[in-house]
């Protein structure tokens, strides 16, 4: 995917709370998110940006407590070691703001990985809109 300039990117107003999260790499509680626990059908995109991240039709029930996929939209998303060395950021390669983190070999799907992805973090764009 090449390389934007980010001077071309319209970025959205974000609250404090999306702030937190979006730009400071923060946490929403599990259970809290808006997509937890959507099921219709349509393609979520960064809050910030409103790249396209994910198909509904990847999004799956993981019981963790925010909205988890089995895949991205080609190019949509960098993985970038965490600060605390243990896991895997995942970010919108448009905007670089912060999504979740992916987890491989948890067996969940056959893809056999995890985007958990805060929910704050994202908009919902049903099918058909």
């Amino acid at each position: 995917m090449a390389q934007q300039d980010s001077s071309k990117i319209k970025f959205n107003p974000l609250t404090l709370e999306e702030q937190r999260v979006i730009l400071h790499k923060g946490t929403e509680l599990p259970y809290t998110g808006e997509y937890t626990d959507n099921k219709e059908k349509g393609t979520y995109v960064c809050k910030q940006c409103n790249a396209p991240l994910y198909k509904s039709s990847d999004k799956f029930d993981s019981h963790c407590g925010w909205p988890s996929f089995d895949d991205e939209i080609e190019g949509a998303v960098t993985r970038l070691p965490d600060a605390d060395g243990r896991r895997t950021e995942i970010i919108c390669s448009t905007c670089k703001g912060h999504l979740g983190h992916v987890f491989l070999g948890e067996g969940f799907t056959q893809k056999n990985t995890r985007h958990c992805v805060n929910s704050i973090s994202l908009l919902f764009i049903p099918d058909g809109e």
